[in-house]
């Protein structure tokens, strides 16, 4: 499994389940939208991205889409391994809506979801096998119950030789895969339902965007540019007959 999330998903209503979404959103009601979830942020629009490609997206990047009933944005900017601690204006943004967040990174076996209820937090779930359970906050939904009950367990490989049992009852991203379905009604990997939306045929608009205070865009390209003209020419090596490493003679 190798799926990334950082969702944020404003939702009229405690609606749950399939997205039913025009297959792009509105250009100025998402313009909007950004405005009014980076006060004072530098925003330049850029490329935008089908949802399935769009949630994780590249640093100082964000993939959003305002469409009737349902804000979507896909940034990594605001992910942590502590989910209700999300900053206030987002949370204020949530006035008589759903909102919920979800974070994956299948790197570290990482999951954290949260929702809130017109600004209530009513659940907060943050796990990983390193890290344990960092947050599990109110009421747990009825499609976790399963993965709690051991019915999800991790299955050691007996090809590895011996190993310790996975320090969780299950593995995070199976957890946070039906966490989507159940959510939003589609899944990033694993075998698709019925009622399954498709997240490529849901576009959503790109903007490039920079903290107040903070470098700009150009600023970070002079930067990294400047680090690739300190590199010395790439080398190809080899084993040499006695297994230590040679460089090649590419001449």
């Amino acid at each position: 499994m190798g799926a990334k999330t950082g969702l944020l998903v404003y939702l009229d209503g405690a609606a749950s389940g399939p997205l039913r979404l025009p297959a792009e959103a509105d250009r100025e009601r998402t313009a909007a939208l950004v405005g009014r979830l980076y006060p004072g942020w530098e925003v330049e629009e850029a490329a935008g991205c089908e949802l399935g490609d769009a949630t994780h997206p590249p640093a100082g990047t964000a993939y959003v889409g305002s469409f009737p009933g349902v804000d979507i944005i896909c940034d990594r900017h605001w992910g942590s391994d502590y989910p209700s601690r999300l900053p206030q204006h987002l949370i204020d943004a949530s006035a008589g809506r759903r909102l919920v967040v979800h974070w994956m990174h299948s790197v570290v076996d990482f999951l954290a979801f949260a929702v809130w209820e017109d600004g209530r937090l009513v659940r907060s779930l943050s796990l990983s096998p390193d890290g344990g359970v960092v947050e599990d906050i109110g009421e747990r939904f009825p499609f976790e119950a399963p993965f709690w009950a051991g019915a999800h367990a991790v299955e050691l490989d007996e090809a590895w030789g011996a190993q310790d049992p996975y320090p969780l009852p299950f593995h995070p991203l199976e957890l946070g895969e039906e966490a989507l379905r159940a959510f939003f009604g589609f899944v990033l990997e694993g075998a698709t339902e019925p009622d399954d939306i498709d997240p490529y045929e849901v576009a959503l608009r790109g903007f490039r965007l920079t903290a107040p205070g903070g470098p700009t865009q150009a600023e970070k390209e002079a930067v990294l540019r400047a680090a690739v003209s300190r590199m010395a020419p790439p080398r190809m090596l080899t084993y040499g007959p006695d297994g230590s490493l040679i460089v090649v003679d590419r001449r």
